[in-house]
């Protein structure tokens, strides 16, 4: 799916992950220990030496699914392979973004988004 032109409060898994919002806002963390005693577990992972632990947010499983589709609907994808071919997806500024310049090897050069 192509960006969105509109921003993504207007997509239907935008309004899904707010009513999930709301549904979620009245839960204790404390519930959400008991009915899940893995959720520590399940909730934290590692890479790199980096330890992420958001087990003590109010995240579900549901939560993770619906923030994927929110993605997929906004075209984070296609903008994240738009990105790494090195297109003008800066709109503000009519440019590409360099994010992958950042991790390129010292000998690589970018021109505007095209690596030379």
């Amino acid at each position: 799916m192509a960006a969105q032109t509109k921003g993504p409060e207007a997509l239907p898994a935008w309004r899904a992950l707010d009513a999930h919002y709301r549904d979620m806002a009245g839960r204790h963390l404390r519930e959400l220990f008991a009915r899940d005693r893995k959720r520590a577990q399940r909730y934290t992972v590692s890479a790199c030496g980096i330890r992420l632990d958001y087990s003590r947010q109010r995240v579900q499983r549901k939560t993770i699914d619906l923030l994927v589709r929110l993605a997929r609907q906004a075209g984070v994808e296609s903008l994240r392979e738009r990105m790494f071919a090195g297109e003008h997806i800066n709109t503000t500024e009519d440019r590409a973004v360099l994010h992958v310049a950042l991790r390129a090897a010292r000998r690589d050069r970018f021109r505007d988004g095209e690596q030379d």
